[in-house]
């Protein structure tokens, strides 16, 4: 119910309707502008609207145009008693629907989620507990779970109310698998932003609308959000008064992070287009969860630009990693290391073996030789620009040929593409 102000001041937590949008009152200030002039009150509100959910306004409240008060709805008052047998029954299912049943336990995001858990998936969420501000490198082997262990790092944090508003940053292909784990199995619902998505908010809302502020949690892919377009309407989301909270969202979930490092060898390291968004939108987050099964490419100043975008006051970028504060923010678990209670492998040794050598037929081997010989003659006059091109080209005949002579030869009948005539003129 709502009732019109008539002199009434809505109170801080308050819900209230004004210019046809809903409201909550974060804060009341009353001034007066002369000795005997009645006092004004200014009004910071919190918008629950679902196209600017989040999005903060100050208002006099005086001067607002038919602003309403929603008063806070009350029990009803009862006209007869329920069997015993029924109100025990109601007041066992408040009991268990309420989160203070669960509040003196260690950990609640297991209890909560409709998932067999694994002992060793619960380190991640115990150790990001512990920490003050969650940088998190987890860096399990595939097939562990790490989405899993994300998930209840997500939802212990969401039961605790130490964040609200969250982003996962995945690879484009892992984006609808993403928002499915995290609704069937956790019941946390969120949006995928994409051109699609931002097109059909701006048909609805209108053109006004910024898709990074329809709600607060999203998921997006990291080659969509290093666009110009989309990081800059991203960037334009963001508050320009950094007063209240210390950063605009909360949690950042970055999938397959290995993608967002530095590329290069030893001392050249080139920033990519991932890197430089990800270092555009770090600082705006507060805690921070990496995932990834192969973190380490092979070069420390790879992996320690890695490692500083995930915590800069531990890690700087260079060829120097210091073990100590690794083992501080990442958790590494391997198949091989993985036991059961009584101290059995829980996953099946790889054994690879190598397959014996076969004999090329005589005409699979002369065309081969064939192959071979076009392939030097192509080297010896490759223009220079095109030299990795083409070289990648040959490679894929040879594999090609190697795979199916049948699927080769048959090609190699079909009329060439512009780029194959480029490639092989």
């Amino acid at each position: 119910m709502h009732i019109h102000t008539q002199g009434r001041i809505p109170e801080q937590g308050q819900l209230v309707k004004i210019r046809h949008r809903h409201f909550i009152v974060r804060d009341v200030d009353a001034k007066t502008t002369a000795p005997k002039a009645p006092p004004q009150h200014k009004l910071k509100l919190e918008a629950l609207d679902d196209d600017n959910l989040g999005d903060e306004l100050e208002v006099i409240w005086e001067h607002e145009i038919n602003p309403q008060i929603h008063d806070a709805l009350t029990l009803p008052k009862p006209d007869q008693w329920d069997p015993l047998g029924r109100f025990e029954a109601f007041l066992l299912a408040t009991r268990w629907s309420l989160s203070s049943v669960l509040a003196g336990l260690p950990l609640q995001a297991p209890f909560r989620g409709a998932i067999q858990i694994e002992d060793y998936q619960l380190e991640p969420v115990v150790r990001s507990m512990r920490m003050p501000r969650v940088n998190l490198l987890i860096a399990d082997d595939v097939g562990l779970g790490k989405t899993i262990e994300a998930a209840m790092v997500i939802q212990e944090m969401l039961a605790r109310q130490r964040i609200r508003k969250i982003m996962v940053i995945c690879p484009a292909s892992l984006q609808r698998q993403w928002a499915e784990e995290l609704w069937t199995k956790f019941a946390l619902r969120f949006e995928i932003v994409d051109r699609k998505y931002a097109q059909l908010l701006r048909r609805e809302y209108g053109h006004h609308v910024n898709p990074w502020s329809s709600y607060p949690r999203l998921i997006t892919s990291m080659d969509f959000l290093k666009q110009e377009r989309p990081l800059a309407s991203f960037l334009a989301s963001l508050r320009k008064d950094k007063s209240g909270a210390l950063r605009d969202w909360d949690m950042l979930v970055i999938d397959e992070a290995h993608n967002v490092a530095p590329s290069g060898r030893k001392s050249y390291i080139r920033d990519s287009d991932r890197t430089h968004m990800v270092r555009q939108i770090l600082h705006h987050f507060e805690h921070r969860l990496f995932l990834t099964a192969t973190p380490h490419n092979g070069y420390t100043e790879s992996f320690t630009a890695l490692l500083e975008m995930l915590d800069p006051l531990r890690f700087s970028r260079g060829p120097v990693l210091d073990k100590a504060h690794l083992k501080a923010v990442m958790v590494r678990h391997v198949k091989d290391e993985i036991e059961d209670a009584l101290g059995r492998r829980r996953f099946a040794k790889r054994i690879v073996e190598a397959l014996p050598e076969v004999e090329l037929g005589k005409e699979e081997q002369a065309l081969f030789d064939k192959l071979k010989t076009y392939e030097q003659s192509r080297s010896d006059r490759m223009v220079k620009k095109d030299r990795l091109a083409i070289r990648f080209a040959l490679t894929l005949l040879r594999k090609r040929l190697l795979s199916c002579p049948a699927s080769f030869a048959s090609r190699g009948r079909q009329p060439a593409t512009a780029a194959e005539r480029r490639l092989f003129r």
